[in-house]
């Protein structure tokens, strides 16, 4: 990657959190250093994979990546492999400016730094793919996915540029093209806030036809992280990273709260609604007697909270009465730690990381 475009991105983005691992350069894991611990299992390789989706129907999952390295990988989860997807595997841009005239032109993919994903299913073999980009702009870049090949393939659609060049962390979407997508730290506002309880960001919307994302009233929050929205498009629901909640709003603006989740043990990161209607969410625990009491800490070090290993839980919610239930946990790893996200496939669920070499999987227990 071009060192100039890199720095130049990394001075835009530094104001999320997660996005300052990429001041320190990954290496991929060897074989030799990639056992497993426990239930768990570890394809190593990818860097910062911080989210992941399936594509319908198939094998394939999609992982972003939070680092100079990515953009995307493509994941064989028979096989228990991994290839770089873009741009190696790409066709040619094709913007619809019908969509997204608003939109400047396709993303530098030398550039491209990616984070939150949304998958919808559009027609038979393709998906429309939503991505939180970062790194030659801020915006949510878009994508179709062609899967009825051997491999699935990505060609890029159009984007939708997030305000005042803040950096988004996720992206729901709805039927009808529209777009929700996060904003955890509006410009000027540091991390330490969002952990002492004040508002530091909100939701955004953006409809075809739209300018650009306006805020969405009565979503403001501390660090506003995973999103995703209900299958009738009535609610949607968002994690926030420092109330260590989920919140169910009504999906309209202003929103209302509708439901909520109570305190969690853990800081929830994505959100993703798995096959049963359940909401996933993931994160590492907020307590733990080496790392320290995140609820307790005076100044946030990121430093210190990347490369101390925590433990982690990944929790399903009735999204009708937001109460949850752990679907897996694990204990600290050196290896293995920053989870973000969990992703049923087939009876095994994958966990993403923010700042690690590798993807973990195990089976699930029901």
């Amino acid at each position: 990657m071009n060192r100039r475009i890199f720095d130049g991105a990394l001075s835009r983005i530094l104001s999320v959190m997660l996005l300052l691992f990429l001041l320190a350069p990954m290496t991929a894991a060897a074989d030799s250093d990639c056992d497993g611990q426990g239930d768990y299992h570890f394809l190593c390789g990818p860097t910062n994979a911080e989210d992941l989706v399936r594509v319908p129907g198939s094998r394939w999952i999609i992982a972003s990546s939070l680092s100079a390295e990515g953009p995307f990988y493509l994941i064989d989860t028979s096989r228990k492999s991994w290839e770089p997807l873009y741009p190696e595997t790409a066709s040619d841009a094709l913007q619809d400016t019908d969509v997204f005239g608003s939109c400047p032109g396709k993303p530098d993919p030398e550039a491209l730094v990616t984070h939150g994903l949304n998958l919808r299913p559009v027609d038979t073999g393709h998906s429309t793919l939503y991505v939180v980009g970062h790194g030659g702009r801020e915006a949510i870049e878009v994508f179709d996915i062609d899967a009825s090949g051997e491999k699935p393939m990505l060609t890029w659609k159009g984007c939708v540029l997030t305000p005042d060049g803040m950096a988004a962390n996720s992206v729901a979407s709805l039927p009808d093209g529209s777009l929700l997508a996060t904003i955890p730290l509006r410009t000027g506002i540091p991390m330490k806030d969002a952990l002492a309880g004040k508002d530091t960001g909100g939701v955004y919307a953006w409809s075809p036809g739209d300018s650009g994302f306006v805020p969405v009233a009565g979503t403001d929050m501390p660090y506003a992280n995973g999103i995703e929205v209900s299958p009738d498009g009535a609610e949607f629901y968002v994690a926030s990273s420092g109330l260590f909640n989920v919140t169910a709003f009504s999906n309209t603006n202003p929103a209302r709260v509708l439901r909520r989740t109570g305190n969690l043990t853990f800081l929830p990161d994505n959100l993703h609604l798995d096959s049963r209607g359940n909401l996933l969410t993931a994160g590492l625990h907020l307590d733990d007697p080496i790392c320290g009491n995140l609820e307790s800490a005076g100044e946030f070090d990121f430093q210190a909270f990347m490369t101390c290993p925590r433990g982690f839980t990944v929790w399903s919610i009735d999204p009708g009465t937001m109460q949850g239930s752990t679907l897996a946990a694990g204990p600290a790893n050196a290896d293995f730690s920053n989870i973000t996200m969990a992703l049923p496939v087939d009876g095994e669920v994958w966990i993403g990381t923010f700042a690690g070499d590798r993807i973990a999987y195990r089976l699930l227990e029901r």
